[in-house]
């Protein structure tokens, strides 16, 4: 979004493209760690990995509701997080951050538009830092107050 002013629309969508991508393969990989995990509680955590000559189907669980369970939460709450705080909250904040300063930009400077284009871009690029530990915490707030409260998992995902 901070490049908004400089690209092609395509560009941005695009970027979103990228950005979903991130999101759904961080959620396969939750819940495949979460599927390889043993919860047996005498043990400590044991890998189990995938046969090699075949991808998971959806009835590789069948046989333990408790395994396909943590794999659906896993998959799901992390999906959700990521979804708000990698890719909508952020997003929006800072497309309407910059949509303000080159507003505010071209009401009150002189400056030609390649320089106020410019400028919008660097103050999105610095607002990064300063958005995500307060997105990601009211994403977390969030979920504890809503979705988690369905799986009984506050305060982080289940862990793999």
């Amino acid at each position: 979004e901070s490049f908004r002013p400089l690209v092609p629309v395509p560009v941005v969508w695009a970027s979103y493209g990228v950005a979903t991508a991130y999101v759904t393969a961080d959620a396969i990989d939750k819940g495949r760690r979460a599927a390889t995990v043993s919860v047996t509680p005498s043990l400590p955590p044991q890998p189990l990995p995938p046969p090699a000559d075949r991808p998971l189907s959806p009835q590789a669980h069948a046989q333990d509701p408790a395994k396909a369970t943590r794999v659906g939460v896993a998959v799901v709450d992390t999906f959700v997080w990521q979804s708000l705080a990698s890719v909508a909250i952020p997003g929006f904040t800072i497309n309407r951050l910059c949509a303000a300063s080159l507003a505010l930009l071209g009401a009150f400077t002189r400056w030609p538009p390649p320089l106020r284009r410019w400028t919008t871009t660097a103050l999105g690029l610095a607002a990064i830092p300063l958005i995500i530990t307060p997105i990601d915490r009211s994403v977390d707030f969030l979920m504890d107050s809503s979705l988690r409260k369905l799986y009984g998992a506050p305060g982080e995902p289940p862990a793999p």
